[in-house]
């Protein structure tokens, strides 16, 4: 049998010295110290592989891949957990940008909502500004109303229009006495809008667009009242 030497074996595996060190310190029932700066000269002194029961080398030397792979292991696990904790970090980074981006895109969007209808507001005509007329048509009435109406509104007062009216600001209601473009009950209500409500489709639709803010709070929540209702 070979002698071979605890030295020679550390440096093919520096675990398996260790583990033959604690096999020989148990075996003589103490555990010795090796100073790290005489590790190979207290190694090659003390302990020689051959000197350990050939029944135990081979458990000596299993032990110590053991120790080996266990070691392997418990690192990938390490480096396993801190890429997975890693990851994580980058991707709730990336969730908190996405979460910022979304919430000033939204108030970029609200705030361009609102710039557009204080400019459609703005560019609203008065009644006033339309010259008197013996008659209009209805491709002019409609005119009017376009420019008198917000034009995020204006669908909402047209569909309210052409169901009371079809556009006929001379419109009549024989039974119940309702007039006009929006048939005003009665119609002499208009009079708050201008004197000449009987003829100025401008003055009726003032009037329609300030009852339909006042009571649904736009035109649009008139138009919705009036498809549950069929009256508003």
């Amino acid at each position: 049998m070979s002698r071979i030497s605890v030295r020679g074996f550390a440096v093919a595996s520096a675990t398996a010295v260790t583990t033959v060190g604690a096999v020989v310190g148990v075996a003589s029932g103490s555990t010795p110290a090796v100073d790290d700066n005489n590790f190979e000269a207290t190694a090659a002194d003390t302990t020689l592989l051959a000197d350990i029961p050939a029944g135990q080398q081979a458990q000596v030397q299993t032990a110590s891949l053991t120790q080996q792979a266990d070691a392997q292991a418990s690192a990938a696990d390490a480096a396993a957990k801190k890429s997975v904790e890693e990851a994580a970090r980058i991707q709730a980074a990336k969730d908190a940008k996405s979460k910022k981006q979304a919430a000033e895109d939204k108030l970029e969007k609200e705030r361009q909502a609102k710039e557009a209808e204080r400019a459609s507001r703005d560019e609203v005509r008065s009644a006033s500004a339309f010259a008197t007329q013996s008659s209009y048509t209805v491709a002019e009435v409609q005119a009017m109303a376009r420019q008198m109406i917000p034009s995020d509104q204006f669908q909402c007062f047209s569909n309210i229009v052409n169901h009371e009216s079809s556009w006929n600001y001379r419109a009549t209601n024989a039974g119940s006495g309702a007039y006009g473009l929006v048939q005003a009950l009665p119609g002499s209500k208009m009079a708050s809008a201008g004197a000449d409500w009987q003829t100025n489709p401008a003055t009726q639709i003032k009037w329609g667009l300030n009852y339909m803010d006042s009571r649904y709070g736009s035109p649009c929540g008139a138009w919705s009242f009036w498809q549950a209702n069929s009256w508003y």
